[in-house]
């Protein structure tokens, strides 16, 4: 078994081949561990993306199960790409599991909807924002820790104007406009930065007015992450007990439908800029 890393998009989609084929098989995880020198919790491991197989046992594997060679082929292939490391892997072990697996899932996706209702965009933020708001919410947090969640999130921005850009279509309450985090000049630069951002052409960002009243964001904060065919689109859910990610078809639908629901009850991105460039001065 390799180290314990994040799990990439293609670590997933090996994950769920390989609990594909054993069903296929016809086998149970007992079966598998024993006619092979597999044990039934590293199987568990690598059917739920928690490890990655070493190519002996991934050939192991693929003979019990049978599969034909050019299936094979392709699966070494992922298993491969599986291994290649994001930029967050070195600051992996300094950050919250959950958020090392967000960053990751974050930097192999083709475009991300995202709604918060207390908070600008992580996407969109000014380190002096960033900052700010890390110290009101975590206030017994050590500076060094600060100072490494604005680099980390600093960082994710690149995604925005690399160049295979990231489409993020953002969405707030308009108390998000409203909350001062950090002071005046902390928010005068979060304006101008927002208004820079929202001439991007990958970017879409829109507001919820007050005026809109109740709203389906107001359950809180989350997040679509897409990617290209064949994976699956991915959710997470903001709690107080951190990210929780949803992944089945029924959960994924729900904000899916949230999501198209914010979209149709906000501001359109014109009048968004407005309220914000109005905010601004």
């Amino acid at each position: 078994m390799a180290p314990r890393t994040p799990p990439t998009v293609r670590m997933r989609r090996l994950a769920s081949e390989l609990r594909r084929l054993r069903g296929a098989a016809g086998m149970s995880r007992e079966d598998v561990a024993g006619r092979t020198d597999i044990n039934v919790a590293t199987l568990y491991r690598l059917e739920t993306a928690k490890g990655r197989p070493q190519r002996r046992t991934l050939t192991s594997l693929l003979e019990l199960y049978q599969v034909a060679p050019e299936e094979r082929d392709a699966l070494f292939a992922l298993l491969k790409a599986a291994g290649e490391k994001g930029w967050v892997q070195p600051y992996a072990g300094s950050i919250p599991e959950e958020y090392s697996m967000y960053i990751q899932l974050e930097s192999e996706a083709a475009s991300v909807r995202n709604y918060e209702s207390l908070l600008v965009p992580g996407l969109l933020q000014t380190a002096g924002y960033i900052v700010a708001s890390s110290a009101g919410q975590m206030p017994l947090m050590p500076v060094d820790q600060i100072d490494l969640q604005a680099k980390i999130r600093v960082g994710r921005q690149d995604l925005l104007t690399r160049s295979n850009p990231l489409a993020l279509w953002a969405i707030v309450d308009e108390a998000v406009l409203h909350r001062m985090v950090g002071g005046p000049d902390v928010m005068r630069d979060q304006f101008e930065h927002l208004l820079s951002m929202m001439e991007l052409p990958n970017v879409t960002f829109q507001v919820v007015p007050f005026s809109a009243g109740s709203h389906v964001g107001m359950l809180g904060s989350f997040s679509l992450l897409d990617f290209p065919d064949p994976d699956p689109t991915v959710a997470c859910v903001e709690t107080m007990a951190g990210s929780m990610f949803r992944e089945t078809e029924d959960e994924v639908r729900a904000c899916t439908v949230a999501f198209d629901h914010l979209r149709a009850t906000a501001a359109s991105p014109a009048e968004s800029a407005r309220m914000v460039s109005d905010r601004l001065r």
